[in-house]
C-alpha cells in the first residue's frame, strides 16, 4: 500500500518544502522543519463540508462539563475540580521526576469508575507491576498494553471501551503512515491528532505523558500544547523531595494553579498546607532570612527567602539566584544601592528560595530587598514578620494583587506583623489580628523593619 504524500513544514513560520532543510529560508530558524502528512480532499469530504453551515450561537444549548475526581485534592485543584469527561490532558516533566508514579496512583484512585487502559511504550508489564506493588496499588480494572503502534492502540480502545486511557509516553508512539522515526516532530504531532480524535469521538478521558527538552518545554512541535485541553507540568529539583504540579493551560478552569506533592517511598503524597511545610525548618532568627507571601494561581503560599552577602575576592562581584529570576535580583540590588544607600558593589550576593520551588511574581521584590540588606548589615528580621510588595526602579513600593488572601494566610500560620505597600493598606476592608505596616518606598521599609 502506497504511503501518503508528505511535506516538510517549518515549526516557527509555517514555510513548506518538499525536502528537509536545516535552516528555514523564510525565518532563518535552524532545525525547525518537521514532516507533515498531506491529505487530499475527496468528493465525499467536500459534500460533508458543504452541509455544515454556520448557525447562530444563541441556538446552541450550553452544557455543564461532567467532572470526575482524580482522588488527589491537589490535582483536582490544578484541573479546576477534576478530570472532564472526554478531555485530553498532557502531563510533562523531566525524566525521573515522578510522572509515571503519579499517573499510576491516579489509576488506582479512580477505582470503581470503569476500566483504565494503561498504554506504555517505555516499560514492560513486569516493571509496571513492580512499581504498582511498591505503591500498594490493587485495582483490577487497570488493563496494561505494551505497544507503540497507534493502530494497535486504537483497536485496543475499541475492544476494551475504557473510561480512562493513559499513554506513556507520546514520544514512543508511531504511525505507519509517516516514514519518520518515533519521537520525531511529525510523529508526535500526528499521534496526538489521532489520540485527540479518538478520545473526543468516544468521550474517553485521556492523559498523555510527554518528555521535555533541555529548555524545559514539551518535546515536539509547539502546536502539541494547543491541541490538548489541559497542559500540566510536574516540576521539582532532583535533590529535593517536593514536587509541584503546575497547570499552564486549562480550557475547563483557571491557569497557573499549582498542587504540591512530596515524593516518598510509598509514592506521591499530597501536601495540603504548603506554607507550613516550607517554613517549618526555619531556625530561630538568623540574619539574611525572611518570610514572603507569594500567590500561585489562587493559592497564597508563605515561603522562606535566604540571602548571603560576602566580600568579593575578584574584581567583578558574583550574583547567584536560585528560585528567582537572576535579572530581577540584579535590578533590585541596583535599587537597594541607589535608593537605600546599601553599597553592594564589592559584595557577592547569593539568594535562595527554600524548598527548591521557583517564584516569578513581582510581589516578592520587597522581601528580596529586605533579606539582602539583612545579610549585608548582619541584622535579623523579626521572626514573626511577613514581607510583601513590588519595588519600582525609583524605589517606590507598589500595590500587589490578592492582598487579603496573603494576609489571611499569614494570620492563619500565627505571624504577628506584615509589611505591605501603603496603597494596599488604605484599601483593606477586613480586620486582621495582625500589625499591618504600610510603606511607600524602600528606605521607609528598611526603617520599619529595623535594618
Amino acid at each position: 500500500m502506497a504511503k501518503s504524500k508528505t511535506v516538510f513544514v517549518c515549526n516557527e513560520c509555517g514555510y513548506e518544502s518538499a525536502k528537509w532543510l536545516g535552516k528555514c529560508p523564510a525565518c532563518n530558524s535552524w532545525n525547525s522543519f518537521f514532516e507533515q502528512k498531506v491529505e487530499k480532499l475527496t468528493d465525499n469530504k467536500t459534500e460533508k463540508r458543504k452541509t455544515n453551515t454556520p448557525k447562530a450561537l444563541n441556538t446552541y444549548e450550553g452544557k455543564e462539563f461532567s467532572r470526575k475526581s482524580t482522588g488527589f485534592t491537589e490535582m483536582d485543584r490544578v484541573l479546576g475540580g477534576g478530570l472532564v469527561k472526554g478531555s485530553l490532558v498532557l502531563l510533562g516533566g523531566e525524566p525521573g521526576i515522578g510522572k509515571s508514579t503519579l499517573i499510576l496512583q491516579l489509576c488506582d484512585k479512580v477505582k470503581g469508575e470503569g476500566k483504565v487502559l494503561y498504554v506504555s511504550g517505555e516499560e514492560s508489564a513486569e516493571q509496571i507491576k513492580l512499581r504498582a506493588d511498591r505503591l500498594g496499588i490493587n485495582n483490577e480494572d487497570i488493563l496494561f498494553l505494551g505497544e507503540t503502534d497507534i493502530d494497535i492502540v486504537r483497536q485496543a480502545i475499541d475492544d476494551v471501551s475504557p473510561k480512562l486511557v493513559i499513554i506513556d509516553s507520546i514520544q514512543t508512539m508511531y504511525s505507519d503512515e509517516l516514514s519518520a522515526a518515533a519521537g520525531s516532530v511529525s510523529q508526535v504531532r500526528e499521534i496526538t491528532s489521532q489520540v485527540m480524535r479518538i478520545c473526543k469521538s468516544k468521550d474517553i478521558t485521556t492523559i498523555i505523558i510527554g518528555h521535555v527538552t533541555k529548555e524545559g518545554n514539551i518535546a515536539g512541535p509547539r502546536v502539541l500544547e494547543h491541541m490538548v485541553d489541559s497542559v500540566l507540568y510536574l516540576e521539582g529539583e532532583r535533590y529535593f523531595s517536593y514536587r509541584i504540579l503546575r497547570g499552564v493551560k486549562n480550557r475547563f478552569g483557571s491557569t497557573n494553579e499549582i498542587g504540591m506533592f512530596e515524593m516518598k517511598q510509598e509514592g506521591m503524597c499530597e501536601i495540603l498546607n504548603p506554607s507550613d511545610i516550607l517554613i517549618s525548618e526555619r531556625s530561630d532568627n538568623p540574619a539574611g532570612s525572611c518570610i514572603i507571601a507569594s500567590m500561585e494561581g489562587t493559592r497564597p503560599i508563605l515561603v522562606e527567602l535566604q540571602a548571603l552577602t560576602t566580600q568579593s575576592v575578584f574584581g567583578f562581584p558574583k550574583r547567584t539566584a536560585n528560585g528567582v529570576d537572576f535579572n530581577r535580583l540584579s535590578l533590585l540590588i541596583a535599587v537597594l544601592e541607589k535608593k537605600a544607600g546599601v553599597l553592594l558593589g564589592n559584595q557577592d550576593v547569593y539568594l535562595n528560595v527554600v524548598g527548591g520551588i521557583r517564584i516569578n511574581e513581582p510581589a516578592i521584590d520587597l522581601g528580596v530587598v529586605a533579606v539582602v540588606a539583612s545579610s549585608f548589615k548582619n541584622i535579623s528580621i523579626p521572626n514573626d514578620t511577613v514581607i510583601m510588595g513590588e519595588v519600582g526602579l525609583t524605589g517606590e513600593v507598589r500595590r500587589i494583587n490578592f492582598i487579603e488572601k496573603r494576609l489571611k494566610e499569614a494570620e492563619k500560620l500565627g505571624f504577628k506583623t506584615c509589611i505591605i505597600p501603603e496603597s494596599n493598606k488604605k484599601g483593606l476592608k477586613d480586620s486582621y489580628k495582625l500589625d499591618i505596616i504600610g510603606v511607600k518606598n524602600v528606605r521607609e521599609a528598611m526603617r520599619k523593619i529595623g535594618i
